[in-house]
C-alpha cells in the first residue's frame, strides 16, 4: 500500500494515479517550450494541493530551501560582477594571448568558458561569453558556429566539475548532504580528460573553419582588453566574495554549514559593500536593480517542480519506480550504477534535465536501503550528476545554456539547427559518458 492510499483526493481519485498523472503533464507542457516553465511548476504545485495529493504544510516541507538558497546567493553575486566587465575581459585576453590564431582562440574561449562554468553556473557563463565570441569571430571573419558550439560543450562539461557549476549537481548535493569539497574530489578528476578529448574531436571536425588571414588576427590584437572593465573598485569587492565564498564551500562541511548560508551571506556582503558610502535613495534603486536580474523564473521552477515531485514520491510512486529498477538490474551495484549514469545521460539530452533529476534524487534514496544505507551509494550520486549535466550536451534542448547561445547566434544571423547541432554533439555527448563511465568503474565499482 502506498503512503497517499488514506488520503482523501479529487473525486475519489487514487492519490498515486493524480500525482502522477500532474507530473507528466507539467513536464509534457515544459517541453513543448509554449508557457512560462516556472508559471506552469507552480500550478501543478498548487493542483498537488488542491486535489488532495498533499497537504499545504507537506508541500512547503517538500521545498529544499537550501537549493533555492544557494541558487539566489550566486545569482546575486554574478549579477554584480557582470556589470564590472571582468568576464569580457578574461575572453578579449584570452584571444590575444594565442595571437588570434582561430585554433587557439577556440581553445581558450572554451578553456574560460568551462572554468567560469565550474565556478558560477553555465547559464550566466554563456550569457557572458557568447556575445564576446561574436565580436571576435566577425573580426577574425571566421564561421562563429565551431566556436560557439565548443562553447556549449565546455559550459556542460565544467559545470559539472562542482557543486555550484550546474544546477543538478546544485540539487544533488542538498539532497544527499554531498559538500563542494566532495564534488570537487569525485568529479572534478575526469573532467580536464573529457574536456580535453572534446575539444581536440571539436578541433578535428571544424580544422576546415579554423583559419582566419593575419591581417584579420592584426584586428584582434588591437583589442584593448582594459576598455572591458566598467568599475575596478567593484571589481575587487567582487573578486574578495567571490574568493571568499568558494573558500567558504570547502569548509562549510566542517563547521557544520549549508552551501546556502555561504552563498545568502557573500551575496549580502557583496550587496552591502557594492553601494557603500552612497546615499540611502541610491541604495535601495541599486538593491532593486539587482534583485530584477535574478532569474526568478528558475528559482519559482525549482520550487513549484520541489512540490510536485513531493506528491509523487508522498504516494509511494518513487518507491516502487526504484524496486522495479532494482528488479531489472537483479540488485547488482555496478549494472544500477550504470543504468543511472545512461538513462540520465538519454534522458537529459531530450528533456531537461533539471525536472528528471529532482525526479530521481527520491528514487536514488528509496535504493539506500537495499545497498547498505546512505553512505554505501555515493557512486550512485556520481553516476547521476555525470549522466544528467553531460547528456545536456546531447541536443539544443539538452540544457538552458544551449538554448541561450542558440538565441545569441540566432539574433547575429547565424543561427544553429537543431539537426545540425545533434549530428556534431550527440555521439560526443556518449563519448562523454563513455570516458565518465570508464572513470567511475576504475575508482568506484572494480
Amino acid at each position: 500500500m502506498h503512503e497517499g492510499a488514506g488520503h482523501t483526493v479529487i473525486f475519489g481519485l487514487d492519490p498515486l494515479w493524480v500525482a502522477v498523472a500532474l507530473l507528466l503533464v507539467v513536464y509534457a507542457v515544459v517541453m513543448l517550450e509554449r508557457f512560462n516553465r516556472a508559471v506552469l511548476s507552480i500550478l501543478g504545485a498548487g493542483m498537488m494541493i488542491l486535489s488532495g495529493v498533499l497537504t499545504q504544510e507537506q508541500a512547503v516541507a517538500g521545498i529544499d530551501f537550501n537549493t533555492i538558497g544557494l541558487l539566489t546567493g550566486m545569482m546575486i553575486i554574478v549579477a554584480i560582477s557582470q556589470k564590472t566587465g571582468v568576464f569580457q575581459y578574461v575572453a578579449i585576453w584570452s584571444a590575444k594571448l594565442v595571437r588570434g590564431h582561430p585554433i587557439g582562440v577556440i581553445f581558450m574561449l572554451s578553456s574560460v568558458t568551462a572554468l567560469f562554468s565550474a565556478f558560477l553556473d553555465n547559464v550566466t557563463t554563456v550569457l557572458l561569453i557568447a556575445p564576446v565570441t561574436l565580436l571576435i569571430t566577425d573580426a577574425l571573419g571566421v564561421r562563429p558556429y565551431p566556436y560557439l558550439f565548443a562553447e556549449i560543450l565546455a559550459s556542460n562539461i565544467g559545470g559539472t566539475a562542482t557543486l555550484i557549476g550546474d544546477p543538478p549537481n546544485i540539487m544533488i548535493g542538498s539532497q544527499a548532504h554531498l559538500s563542494f569539497y566532495d564534488f570537487l574530489v569525485n568529479l572534478a578528476p575526469v573532467i580536464p580528460v573529457i574536456f580535453a578529448l572534446t575539444m581536440l574531436l571539436v578541433w578535428w571536425m571544424f580544422r576546415a573553419d579554423l583559419v582566419a588571414s593575419e591581417e584579420k588576427r592584426r584586428l584582434i590584437m588591437a583589442f584593448n582588453e582594459r576598455d572591458a572593465i566598467k568599475d575596478a573598485v567593484l571589481l575587487k569587492k567582487s573578486l574578495f566574495v567571490l574568493f571568499a565564498v568558494i573558500v567558504g564551500f570547502t569548509l562549510a562541511h566542517h563547521f557544520h554549514l549549508e552551501p546556502a548560508t555561504i552563498a545568502m551571506f557573500g551575496a549580502a556582503l557583496l550587496l552591502l559593500l557594492q553601494t557603500w558610502g552612497r546615499p540611502l535613495e541610491e541604495k535601495d534603486h541599486a538593491y532593486e536593480g539587482i534583485m530584477s536580474e535574478v532569474e526568478w523564473t528558475t528559482i519559482f521552477f525549482f520550487v513549484g517542480l520541489f512540490i510536485i515531485v513531493t506528491g509523487v514520491e508522498h504516494t509511494g510512486a518513487i518507491a516502487w519506480l526504484a524496486e522495479k529498477t532494482l528488479a531489472l538490474t537483479g540488485g547488482d551495484f555496478n549494472a544500477t550504477a550504470a543504468a543511472i549514469l545512461w538513462i540520465s545521460a538519454i534522458a537529459s539530452a531530450v528533456i531537461d534535465n533539471i525536472p528528471f533529476v529532482a525526479t530521481m534524487i527520491p528514487m536514488i534514496e528509496n535504493m539506500a536501503p537495499s545497498f547498505g544505507g546512505e553512505a554505501q551509494i555515493q557512486p550512485l550520486w556520481w553516476a547521476l550528476a555525470l549522466g544528467a549535466c553531460l547528456g545536456g550536451n546531447g541536443s539544443l534542448i539538452g540544457a538552458s545554456a544551449n538554448l541561450i547561445v542558440a538565441g545569441f547566434a540566432q539574433r547575429a544571423g547565424h543561427p544553429i539547427a537543431f539537426l545540425t547541432f545533434a549530428k556534431h554533439a550527440f555521439g560526443l555527448m556518449l563519448l562523454s559518458v563513455a570516458l565518465a563511465h570508464a572513470y567511475l568503474y576504475v575508482r568506484y565499482l572494480s
